[in-house]
């Protein structure tokens, strides 16, 4: 008998701007379980070359205009966790991730504004002093949320 899935998470850019990072966050997003993607902002082209599953097809992906627009549809009982470098950020190697999560992820340009993490439940830092590639930041999450949970696409 297959193990009943407990909890989700979803996982998406504000601003994003570059259209291979943007499509392989999609790509890794399906390889590792995330329920659905998201966008705020329209800062991407709509055809995503480094997309080679076609992730929209298999899960949801949803485009949010702004900010204020992704906050009326965030689902009960779901944070959201900031990934990002900043001074009250906590380092990854201590997070226990949540059962119902949102990874919010900012553009390497300008990452998540002030504003914005002020909202958000979390804020958390990959090992480093540089901002990484979104992408690779997004993967790294993610695999570190499955890792933690024993190997488990969900929690």
């Amino acid at each position: 008998m297959a193990k009943k899935q407990r909890g989700y998470f979803g996982i998406g850019i504000i601003n994003g701007k570059c259209e291979a990072n943007i499509g392989t966050l999609w790509r890794s997003a399906n390889i590792f379980g995330a329920q659905f993607i998201f966008t705020i902002g329209k800062r991407y082209p709509k055809k995503q070359s480094t997309d080679t599953m076609q992730t929209p097809r298999h899960i949801p992906l949803f485009e949010y205009e702004t900010w204020d627009d992704f906050k009326k549809g965030i689902p009960r009982d779901c944070e959201i966790v900031a990934v990002e470098l900043d001074e009250k950020s906590k380092p990854i190697e201590t997070m226990k991730h949540s059962e119902r999560a949102i990874y919010l992820l900012g553009a390497e340009d300008k990452g998540i504004p002030q504003e914005i993490l002020k909202e958000c439940t979390r804020i958390i830092q990959l090992p480093g002093e540089h901002c990484l590639n979104v992408s690779t930041s997004g993967s790294i999450i993610m695999y570190d949320r499955i890792l933690k949970a024993g190997g488990q696409k969900n929690i």
